[in-house]
């Protein structure tokens, strides 16, 4: 039987990251975009209410969260600030090729830790001349006795600056292509790992992206996840754990701006009546509310089907175009729907249209969210 229903945990957890979402990020996001400060406090806050590393397995101290749980939280935070959520839920995205792919050792060093006490990872896959194209990477490691030595950048690497550990996509063998990629955790303390500057960016402007420099980097052979040429396997079934979880916060933001939007239209007037009254506003506001709650309608069957232990490829991908489609789409309309004031940094619609560019690109583009459709309808 099909229903749409929350239980009472899952509601409990919703209301739990809305209530922090209301109380701890929206009364500073502004503040932390204009002057693009990285949200430590609120990250520790999180954590100590549980409101990170959420599908980490009671096992290894977390709470084993379904998929389905942590977009409900998800799409809160993203109604606070996507700056902010995309901060808090990294952790999501960097861990799941050790859940995935890692031993109980690993799984007991790597995901342990980050229950245990505060701390944040990073996935460093993405590099200068490989975004989309995963396999054109050019980082190598190559054995060393009882190590690999890395060699390589990474690009674009959210929490890269405050990460107690990367993982990291390399060639272990190029002659095989993606299946000569292999995972590796690296310490972020390691030698020869260098930064790069936090890049100055359009919105989520609080959270930290930056450059990793891996230059003759020894990491322990008992830190690759799985087996060599297990990598690729391991990098893309993080996908599809994590874009249902950044689309949530994609519904988050459209709900943030449907919410101004119609709060807006109904305070101004013009020709002696609110703008609401209008056909023109009025149908705009019930075609943002349409599409966000298909959005969040995609968002909770790919997270559904990935909790049924199901393969979610197609129904990730379906979930990420169409949430970050619809949280642009709202974005602007808002703007448009608050005209000349929109379009000033005194009023929250400009940075919602800022911060809701980057889903259109980050965690796989909407165009190869079109080409991973295409090519799950093909191999049917």
């Amino acid at each position: 039987m099909i229903h749409f229903g929350l239980s009472d945990e899952e509601r409990q957890f919703r209301d739990l990251a809305h209530e922090f979402a209301e109380n701890e990020i929206r009364p500073v996001a502004a503040e932390l975009d204009e002057q693009e400060k990285f949200p430590e406090d609120i990250c520790r806050k999180a954590w100590e209410l549980g409101l990170m590393n959420c599908h980490v397995g009671e096992e290894w101290g977390g709470m084993g969260l379904s998929t389905l749980a942590e977009c409900l939280i998800a799409e809160e935070l993203g109604w606070g600030c996507t700056g902010v959520g995309t901060t808090l839920i990294c952790n999501t995205l960097a861990e799941a090729p050790v859940i995935v792919a890692g031993s109980d050792a690993q799984k007991k060093k790597f995901l342990g830790r980050m229950t245990e006490e505060f701390g944040l990872c990073a996935y460093c896959v993405t590099e200068p001349a490989a975004g989309s194209d995963v396999q054109g990477l050019l980082t190598t490691a190559r054995r060393a006795g009882s190590d690999f030595v890395l060699n390589g950048q990474k690009m674009w690497i959210t929490n890269a600056g405050h990460a107690d550990w990367f993982f990291v996509l390399a060639y272990t063998d190029k002659s095989k292509g993606y299946k000569g990629l292999s995972g590796f955790v690296v310490p972020a303390d390691s030698d020869g790992v260098t930064l790069g500057k936090k890049e100055p960016k359009l919105g989520q402007r609080c959270s930290d992206t930056r450059a990793v420099i891996f230059n003759e980097v020894k990491v322990p052979a008992e830190n690759m996840l799985g087996q060599e040429g297990d990598g690729w396997k391991a990098a893309m079934a993080a996908f599809d754990h994590s874009r249902p979880v950044v689309s949530s916060m994609a519904v988050g933001l459209a709900r943030a701006a449907l919410e101004y939007a119609t709060a807006y239209a109904q305070e101004r007037q013009t020709f002696g009546k609110p703008i609401a009254a209008h056909q023109g506003i009025a149908f705009l506001l019930a075609e943002m509310a349409a599409a966000i709650d298909a959005a969040r309608l995609l968002v909770w069957k790919a997270a559904w089907t990935a909790d049924q232990g199901m393969r979610n490829t197609q129904q990730a991908a379906t979930a990420k175009l169409f949430a970050a489609e619809t949280a642009m789409k709202a974005a602007t309309d808002a703007v448009q729907v608050y005209g000349g004031y929109g379009y000033s940094r005194e009023y929250p619609v400009e940075k919602l249209m800022r911060d809701a560019k980057i889903f259109q690109i980050y965690e796989g583009t909407s165009q190869i969210q079109k080409l991973i459709i295409a090519r799950e309808l093909f191999s049917r």
